[in-house]
């Protein structure tokens, strides 16, 4: 039935120092090879893990900058428009106030000058009323009865103008 035979046992000798060999030559350097691939690959996956880890929290810390920027920039561009506002308003009130004193100052030379008119228009009409009284009357009038004349001149004139007014 089963023939054992020498060449059965060389046979078994021979596989199984070939399985040895080949365990020793071919098996265990892919296994390394193998081993050390999976090993990179899992380095590359762990450092890509981390580059993108780092950089979320980079996208984190931009995003951050960025609204205390913007925030910043609100302010600036708010106490900005506060200051120009506030300098509008200072420039207008300074300019009315300066419109107000040429007018109050060009009413005071109205004034003045309406003054210096009448005093000058009085002047003229007392001299006339007296060189008319003196050809009226043909004489000479006194110096005394000049000025009461005048000032009664005067009174009249005053009261007809301030009626006008």
């Amino acid at each position: 039935m089963f023939d054992f035979s020498v060449t059965f046992f060389i046979t078994i000798i021979n596989i199984f120092i070939l399985s040895i060999i080949l365990r020793k030559l071919l098996f265990k350097p892919v296994t390394k090879f193998m081993a050390d691939r999976a090993r990179r690959v899992q380095d590359t996956i762990d450092q890509s893990e981390k580059d993108r880890t780092h950089a979320n929290d980079l996208l984190a810390q931009y995003t951050a900058k960025l609204k205390t920027a913007q925030t910043e920039a609100e302010a600036i561009i708010k106490d900005a428009r506060a200051s120009a506002e506030s300098e509008a308003k200072k420039i207008i009130d300074e300019s009315h106030a300066a419109a107000e004193q040429a007018v109050a100052n060009t009413k005071k030379q109205l004034e003045m000058e309406h003054q210096a008119a009448m005093a000058a228009f009085r002047k003229e009409a007392a001299a006339l009323v007296i060189t008319a009284t003196e050809r009226l009357v043909g004489r000479e009038i006194k110096s005394e009865d000049n000025l009461r004349y005048a000032e009664m001149l005067l009174n009249e004139v005053s009261s007809v103008e301030a009626g006008k007014d």
